[in-house]
């Protein structure tokens, strides 16, 4: 019988010790060997990868080909210790390649979200997911870079955060507006009082003062979204978390198209704020929805007439 969870830790070595960081596959193989300790399995097999892979049954295909891409390395690995290994092949969850039509978050769906959150158990669960999910939608970060932020990387006095070695190892430094330093250190206080000995360094914490976990909010945000009652968006699935990302940046163009002011000299500031490496990315945040579109067209338009005069 095959010893997973040794091997896993052996192939996370090799692979760290060759430059790669394998944060995020990490955590995700390490709940794919539970899974298949839990299962009894003797030996990897595809059926079991695609099992796992897929969960949960109505995530989006894009992720499911994640959780299978991280599968895919080590059962090569581990076919090299247990030649019964079963290797899934390249497409077998195919990532699709067209671009996902993020859904745009109205500020109705975000209270529906809110409410939903705060029927959570118990209270302090509430409270951090409720406070997550704002601080997310208010400044546009990444999920993984809210969850991953430490207490020291949250400035209240300068109203600054500070967010390490996120994607394309980039760190910056994000402000944020005085109303949100004041609900961070309200839910700061709660959070204190609740456990004043805290388990782990991280600003947002479990139920039991551990630090939250990407993975598990992965599996809670999908169910407010169901509880709140939010429709599937043009590209047929429901509401992401990432989503919110995208609503931040569109609102935040259209309000500078609404302000009149050079959209295109601000949008490298975007970019930064955003943690792009290029406004090249951040073009594929702002989608098409009719209110942005009509702004364009009526600032291509004065432009146009003004070049004609």
């Amino acid at each position: 019988m095959t010893d997973f969870s040794l091997a896993a830790e052996d192939y996370l070595v090799t692979r760290r010790a060759m430059g790669y960081k394998l944060s995020e596959q990490g955590r995700l193989l390490r709940q794919f060997v539970a899974y298949l300790e839990d299962r009894g399995a003797e030996h990897l097999t595809i059926a079991d990868a695609v099992s796992w892979a897929t969960q949960p049954p109505d995530g989006a295909m894009s992720w499911w080909a994640f959780r299978l891409g991280v599968v895919r390395p080590f059962a090569r690995y581990l076919s090299t210790l247990d030649a019964i290994t079963e290797v899934p092949p390249a497409g077998l969850l195919p990532e699709p390649n067209h671009r996902i039509v993020p859904y745009i978050y109205s500020d109705d769906d975000l209270e529906q979200v809110l409410d939903a959150a705060g029927r959570l158990a118990p209270e302090h669960r509430a409270d951090t997911y409720k406070t997550l999910i704002c601080l997310v939608a208010v400044t546009g970060m990444r999920c993984g870079e809210a969850v991953r932020l430490d207490r020291d990387d949250v400035d209240l006095d300068e109203g600054l955060l500070t967010i390490r070695n996120s994607k394309f190892n980039k760190s910056r430094q994000v402000p944020v507006h005085p109303t949100t330093v004041v609900a961070l250190r309200a839910y700061a206080e709660r959070r204190d009082r609740r456990r004043p000995k805290p388990k782990a360094p991280s600003f947002f914490t479990s139920a039991i003062g551990t630090r939250l976990l990407r993975d598990n909010v992965s599996t809670v945000f999908p169910r407010l979204v169901r509880e709140a009652g939010l429709g599937r968006g043009a590209s047929g699935r429901l509401p992401r978390m990432h989503d919110l990302r995208h609503t931040f940046a569109v609102k935040c163009v259209i309000g500078w198209y609404r302000a009149g002011v050079d959209v295109d000299a601000r949008l490298p500031l975007l970019s930064t704020f955003l943690g792009h490496v290029s406004p090249r990315e951040t073009y594929w945040y702002l989608t098409g929805v009719p209110e942005l579109l009509e702004l364009a067209m009526e600032q291509m338009d004065h432009a146009t007439a003004g070049a004609t005069r």
